[in-house]
């Protein structure tokens, strides 16, 4: 999801990127290496309720927000 594979054009690279800060700002305790291994929003979603001790419902509500308007 936000890790990179060769090949990608630049413009691609440049919004995955944006989104990963996006992602921080959102959820502060996300670091470059958390989000780098991530492939797909269960993945986020399983990530936010684990770190920051919400409900599975919270997380995935937070992340479908989040995730609105975004191509990954």
């Amino acid at each position: 999801m936000f890790g990179f594979q060769g090949g990608e054009s630049a413009d691609t690279v440049a919004r995955k990127k944006g989104y990963m800060q996006e992602a921080q700002q959102q959820w502060s305790f996300m670091t470059n290496f958390d989000l780098s291994t991530i492939k797909n929003e269960v993945q986020l979603s399983s990530m936010v309720k684990d770190r920051s001790g919400i409900s599975e419902e919270q997380a995935k509500r937070e992340v479908e927000v989040w995730m609105r308007g975004k191509e990954f």
